[in-house]
């Protein structure tokens, strides 16, 4: 297990965001509700990117994330179809299937064998989500309790993404964040208020300009 002398909140730096965000992907376990709570109903209706979290839910039930955060978001909050087009809003990922991420923009439903004995995975998402927007995704590992979501945090750094986690100190079970700092060296780790206004910070932010020719 990591020591949790790994983990250390701090002021965000000016690098801990991407120059130009085009996604979010966020993964979530144990402490979820309280979590996201403090995350998703602050984003602002014009929020121009996706927000597309994966949070570990048993087999066999349906899950209510998506319903209750409609209640509490300005965005829309919704369960992806398989091949449906990506776009702005919050996209949970439906419980019993791996949710991935096309290169032609469309999500993708899978039934492959679970990831850390899970299925979704958060994994599974991070590295197909790196593979889409590269440089412009911003990944956020927040409370559970296994490792899920490290290996796939340490391939959005290796894209040229960006990974922000929740303090360890901080959350309700502390084992997802120090597997996510020891092995992806994250940009930021903060508490969640702190990522929350970061959030807001990105959803706000005017596009970048364009460069002269």
């Amino acid at each position: 297990m990591v020591s949790e002398s790994a983990a250390g909140a701090s002021e965000m730096p000016e690098r801990a965001l991407p120059a130009r965000v085009e996604a979010v992907v966020i993964g979530v376990s144990a402490g979820a509700v309280h979590a996201l709570g403090e995350l998703l109903p602050d984003l602002p209706a014009e929020t121009p990117f996706p927000v597309i979290v994966v949070c570990h839910l048993p087999p066999g039930q349906p899950s209510l994330l998506a319903s209750l955060f409609s209640r509490r978001c300005a965005l829309r909050v919704l369960e992806p179809a398989d091949k449906e087009p990506v776009a702005p809003g919050i996209w949970f990922a439906p419980p019993d299937y791996h949710l991935l991420v096309e290169q032609t923009g469309v999500f993708s439903l899978s039934l492959d064998e679970p990831v850390n004995h899970s299925r979704p995975s958060i994994d599974v998402l991070f590295e197909s989500a790196a593979d889409a927007w590269g440089d412009r995704l911003l990944a956020i590992v927040l409370t559970g309790a296994n490792d899920d979501g490290s290996l796939g945090a340490r391939a959005v750094r290796a894209a040229g993404g960006h990974v922000i986690v929740q303090d360890p100190l901080t959350a309700e079970v502390a084992s997802m964040p120090l597997f996510a700092i020891e092995r992806a060296q994250p940009h930021w780790i903060a508490p969640l208020a702190q990522i929350a206004e970061a959030l807001k910070r990105a959803a706000l932010a005017p596009p970048p300009q364009e460069a002269e020719p």
